[in-house]
């Protein structure tokens, strides 16, 4: 199955492709340039536009004294719900300290103590000091900066910018060996084209736009985990969408990217309260508000369930120095209306981070030869059923070192895409909205087989919608579609309560699906379900 899209009406060649310009592209196309190979790195909006800039967390490494991977590997594990992969995360946290020198070495920035040494803090689910920060709530910003620097000065990484990627090209062996891309704007490259070369890595970030209410940019559609479905690589844990619990709500009718409150602000000591000013985590976990994501977002559906309340609220006037120590959610409360220093913000669960994506092996390898991803495009195994907070960053610098390592050693000779006879699929873009909103309602934080069944009919009603027309709009929509689709067979396939994945009809988390569940597309566009054993 492909996309409908024009005939491909230019051609560009590198060693490698890499889509994407969040930390997981722009550190892979680093480190393959590292080998000396040349590297095209393509990206949807500009380069900056990605996940990464708008990270306002931190990245999770054992630097601090006391601290070891071991421990960090243990919070990791306990966060995952029993679905990570172990190997995954040793390598995880093993390497992490040197892959955050290294990005210390290209120049990042990070905040630092009286005293120089880098200023560590925690976030919910650690149980030591270990989350680095970069101008308070910035760290994202930051981390792209110094990265966008490095790649700017290196003339053998050709960026592509406003480049959507649409399909694999395969060869006649079945090893992805390039994509067609639609670049908008003016040149030669304006238009539908193919670009050619001996590895591809997807790097595109996350899927938050299946849902109404995201903290994901509107960049974030998802096409790379589309990409490998359609080019019939393996999704694994697409069921475990983790619920940023804090996001500035902006009302019922709010659509797209919503301002995120860190969870560092709790991790500063802001409490939750309900609309008579009581704390209700307070008896729910031992952390009570620096509990795990998924805990803190159940509690506050439940709470919001409870009294028929939209949100919750955060009480941060307590905080000395709040307006300091956060500026970018100081100010996304201003421009919205609301002075933090006096008032209470009001906050309530969105879609923020996808656990899953395209499973891969410890070399970032998909199924599919020629293929890697990392990332949130990826399943690594590194955050099983709910990623823990500030190894998403951590992760695309450690796999990203290990996909360029690997290329290095296994590069393979270029080859010519064959052309194919693979049915073409296009949805009307007019749907989109229809089916965000599906899946908010249906299959949003809570979850049940009525709810999952609603939404798949009425997604099943908005799939007969399809249009002759491509563009941007449409392979979007398209794209969401399929994503969605996907979702929904794992979360009512899964009969359970795990992690980041609610049931209320099985409020239990249960030995027996302590396994991953894993999808395929063939090349007629029909699904196949499999499970996987999880590393004990």
């Amino acid at each position: 199955m492909k996309l409908l899209s024009p005939k491909p009406g230019w051609t560009a060649t590198a060693d490698v492709i890499v889509v994407g310009s969040g930390v997981a592209g722009l550190t892979t196309a680093l480190q393959i340039r590292s080998n000396g190979l040349s590297v095209l790195l393509v990206t949807k909006g500009k380069v900056d536009e990605g996940s990464t800039k708008w990270a306002q967390g931190g990245i999770a490494a054992a630097l601090g004294p006391g601290d070891s991977p071991e421990q960090h590997e243990r919070d990791t594990l306990i966060a995952g719900a029993g679905l990570c992969d172990k190997s995954a995360v040793k390598i995880l946290v093993s390497e992490g300290p040197f892959a955050v020198r290294k990005l210390i070495a290209r120049g990042a920035v990070f905040d630092r103590e009286a005293n120089g040494e880098i200023a560590l803090t925690r976030e919910g689910g650690h149980l030591r000091n270990r989350i680095l920060h970069a101008g308070g709530d910035a760290t994202g910003a930051e981390v792209s900066r110094a990265l966008l620097a490095a790649v700017h000065n290196d003339p053998e990484i050709e960026v592509v910018e406003d480049a959507l990627v649409l399909d694999a090209l395969k060869d006649e062996n079945g090893k992805v060996c390039g994509v067609t891309l639609h670049v908008i704007g003016a040149g030669t490259r304006d238009g539908v084209g193919r670009a050619i070369a001996r590895a591809t890595v997807l790097a595109t970030g996350g899927l938050g736009q299946v849902f109404a209410q995201s903290t994901n940019p509107s960049v974030s559609t998802g096409d790379g985990v589309a990409l490998a479905l359609r080019a019939g690589a393996d999704v694994a844990d697409v069921e475990f969408i983790q619920f940023h619990p804090t996001v500035l709500w902006l009302g019922d009718g709010s659509q797209g990217q919503q301002p995120l409150i860190s969870e560092a602000v709790r991790g500063e000591g802001a409490l939750l309260v309900d609309s008579s000013g009581v704390r209700f985590m307070l008896g729910q976990h031992p952390l009570a508000e620096l509990a795990p994501r998924d805990v803190v977002a159940k509690a506050i559906m439940r709470q919001m369930n409870k009294t028929g309340a939209h949100h919750v609220w955060l009480d941060v006037r307590h905080i000395e120095g709040f307006a300091e120590r956060f500026p970018t959610v100081y100010a996304s409360c201003i421009a919205n209306g609301i002075d933090p220093l006096v008032e209470l913000i009001p906050v309530a669960p969105a879609s923020h981070y996808a656990s899953g994506g395209v499973r891969v092996d410890l070399n970032g390898r998909t199924t599919v030869p020629g293929l890697y991803a990392c990332g949130e495009t990826a399943c690594s195994g590194v955050h099983g059923a709910n990623r823990l907070a500030s190894n998403s960053l951590l992760e695309g610098l450690v796999f990203s070192a290990r996909i360029a390592d690997d290329i290095g050693r296994n590069l393979s000779d270029f080859s010519e895409p064959i052309l194919t006879d693979q049915p073409a699929l296009l949805l009307d873009p007019d749907i989109r909205k229809s089916l965000q909103a599906s899946m908010s309602s249906g299959a949003g934080v809570l979850r049940s087989a009525n709810s999952l069944a609603h939404t798949q009919t009425e997604l099943s009603g908005l799939g007969r919608k399809s249009s002759s027309q491509p563009c941007v709009e449409a392979w979007e929509t398209t794209n969401l579609f399929q994503l969605a689709q996907a979702i929904l067979r794992s979360a009512l396939t899964r009969q359970e309560t795990r992690g980041s994945h609610w049931r209320e009809d099985f409020p239990d988390q249960l030995e027996s699906w302590q396994k991953r569940i894993v999808h395929r597309l063939d090349l007629e566009g029909h699904w196949s379900t499999n499970f996987e054993e999880v590393e004990q």
